[in-house]
């Protein structure tokens, strides 16, 4: 019995020798029509999210979302503080004085879309996670250095060991591995 197989296969991962490579063998890969697979290299490289078929994130209307709840709570609290908790009457001014709620509302606003903004790239990139598969690899160290890598997922409809294999080489792969789990 092989030390492989006591551990789950995460997937496949190829190395390419250049970024124009990596953004070919990105598009290779989607119009195959694999979903679950990431491209990695040491910098970002202009154009890789529409060679791989990336759609929009989700993230924006998530921000959005929670900055029209900062602002409408920020309107809500000082509207019930003003006209209900404590009522003050100075000078005869109203006591829902909307140009006084700015300040408030505003720091409410920006307060709660920076909560979402960073929970929701937390939720959005499944984090925390402490150790990914990749990092078992060797090879994948040089992704932070001058490594160009495709990895694809195991979990994917299309994966297949040979056939997946076949396609990274066919497509100027330069070494392919196979990558393991080891939770």
């Amino acid at each position: 019995m092989s030390s492989d197989d006591n551990k789950q296969l995460y997937g496949l991962l190829a190395e390419f020798k250049n970024p124009g490579e990596l953004m070919e063998a990105a598009r290779a890969v989607a119009k195959a029509g694999y979903h679950k697979f990431d491209a990695h290299s040491p910098f970002p490289i202009h154009g890789m999210d529409e060679a791989m078929g990336l759609k929009k994130s989700k993230l924006g209307w998530i921000v959005l979302g929670h900055g029209i709840l900062g602002m409408l709570g920020g309107i809500a609290l000082q509207l019930w503080v003003h006209t209900s908790a404590y009522p003050m009457n100075i000078s005869g001014k109203p006591e829902a004085n909307m140009p006084a709620f700015v300040p408030v509302t505003f720091e409410l606003t920006i307060l709660l879309a920076a909560f979402g903004t960073f929970f929701g790239m937390f939720a959005l990139n499944k984090l925390p996670r402490l150790n990914h598969p990749l990092f078992n690899s060797k090879t994948f160290e040089k992704a932070s250095d001058d490594g160009f890598f495709i990895s694809i997922e195991a979990e994917d409809d299309l994966f297949s060991d040979e056939k997946t294999e076949k396609l990274l080489k066919d497509i100027g792969a330069s070494h392919v591995e196979k990558v393991y789990d080891t939770d």
